[in-house]
């Protein structure tokens, strides 16, 4: 059978798209292999929320049909958010691609490939417990996609329309695919969507991640659950406390974005910096031990020294475990996009460093507070550039975004791959933590 080799690009809802669409394949029986010399299909999905994203996405599909004219047997498959934007504009530049698929037809990837003709799907695709899928990630964890799509209204991003309105998978189904994963090994599911705490609302569910939570929770032997993507507004007192179960993990990513109010208000959020740093009090009083990670975009129109001046005070005030930066990114379509890109590249550039400076030090000193105690970590394996080194990370590090716990032993023990232990914290930089196996 012919090999196929899947480039995933972007977010981790892209991910579990192309998770699926490998899993279609595999079970089509086609051979996977991980580098594009080696196939003689190569798929690529897309991000297009972004001028960077766009950007790898061009750079990727440019490598690719370098790799095509080598050898003319190869196809080559774009699929994804990219594509569903800008589709026609890829077409004129990238000729040599041989088949453009949106964001609604993955699960029919295989008809795709063989050049069959089927009926297009009207919605974006969302998978559910029945549809294949085969696992990227480590062993011991797993992206869960909850909900499909976006109904808020933030000026400045395109994924409503990319993505279209929210759409909730059912609780069983989520409940029943989490199950087969954990008889598979998994430990730790991290729930992901565009806007996770929304979950519910088109089903006419009152406290929609609340129930399912719930019901996650009466699933045996699944021991860590993280919640992804939480809008500031839908943060309830019930939501906090269900937190307070151990097996959800003590973990928020808030994407606030902003605080000063003029900005904030252009964004079309609906906390300012005030009304977030009350929002941080009321779920840190209710969870005392919980990390709390943000995003936030510098550069956007209007903001000048006064309203970057109100934001390094935030992120100061604020006292976040983790957090990201993006310079200001105009997207077509979008209700900002009329006000143009008047901040500078460099002037952007510049203020994200400054952010991630004072988040900085934030980081190291609130890594302190780990140093001689004794905490779960999820250990994964040992890192790729030294084998002597086991690599984890504790309820308070989501993965792939966040710091790790670098594990010394004077010989490594397989056994405990994948599994939870206790780890002797004993030293701290920046994001990362250093410890023992606790005998």
């Amino acid at each position: 059978m012919k090999k196929v080799a899947l480039i995933s690009l972007g977010c981790t809802k892209n991910l579990v798209d192309s998770e699926v669409m490998l899993g279609i394949l595999e079970r089509q029986k086609y051979d996977l292999v991980p580098e594009i010399e080696m196939a003689e299909i190569i798929i690529i999905n897309t991000c297009g929320f972004i001028h960077p994203a766009r950007q790898e996405a061009r750079d990727v599909i440019k490598n690719a049909v370098l790799e095509k004219n080598k050898s003319k047997n190869k196809k080559i498959i774009v699929s994804g958010c990219y594509v569903q934007r800008n589709q026609a504009s890829l077409q004129k530049v990238f000729p040599e691609v041989d088949a453009w698929t949106g964001v609604t037809d993955f699960d029919k990837i295989g008809q795709i490939i063989e050049g069959k003709s089927f009926q297009n799907a009207q919605n974006c695709f969302l998978y559910d417990h029945t549809s294949p899928r085969l696992i990227s990630t480590p062993p011991a964890w797993a992206y869960i996609k909850i909900s499909e799509g976006c109904s808020k209204s933030c000026s400045f991003c395109a994924i409503p329309l990319i993505k279209g309105p929210y759409r909730s998978r059912n609780i069983p189904s989520i409940a029943e695919e989490i199950k087969k994963l954990v008889s598979k090994g998994i430990r730790e599911i991290n729930l992901i969507s565009q806007d996770t705490t929304f979950y519910g609302h088109d089903l006419r569910l009152n406290d929609g991640l609340v129930l399912l939570l719930e019901e996650l929770l009466n699933i045996d032997n699944l021991e860590w659950i993280r919640i992804l993507y939480s809008y500031p507004e839908e943060i309830s007192d019930s939501l906090l406390n269900i937190m307070c179960e151990e097996r959800i993990c003590s973990y928020l990513d808030i994407p606030f974005q902003h605080s000063h109010p003029f900005i904030t208000k252009r964004m079309k959020r609906g906390l300012d910096g005030k009304k977030s740093l009350e929002l941080l009090e009321r779920i840190r009083k209710q969870i005392p031990d919980i990390a709390i990670r943000t995003s936030l975009i510098v550069g956007f129109p209007g903001e000048g020294k006064q309203e970057f001046d109100d934001l390094m005070a935030f992120v100061t005030h604020a006292q976040f475990d983790h957090l990201g930066v993006f310079t200001y990114s105009p997207e077509e379509g979008t209700k900002c996009f009329e006000l143009g890109d008047p901040v500078k590249e460099k002037v952007k550039l510049r203020r994200k460093e400054n952010i991630m400076n004072i988040q900085a030090e934030i980081s190291y000193e609130n890594n302190q507070k780990y140093v001689g105690q004794s905490i779960d970590v999820l250990i994964e394996g040992t890192l790729k550039q030294d084998q002597t080194l086991m690599v984890g990370r504790g309820q308070f590090q989501a993965p792939e975004v966040d710091g790790v716990v670098f594990i010394s032993s004077e010989e490594i023990e397989t056994e405990i791959f994948n599994t939870i232990q206790k780890v002797e914290i004993n030293g701290r930089d920046v994001y990362d933590l250093y410890g023992n196996v606790k005998r």
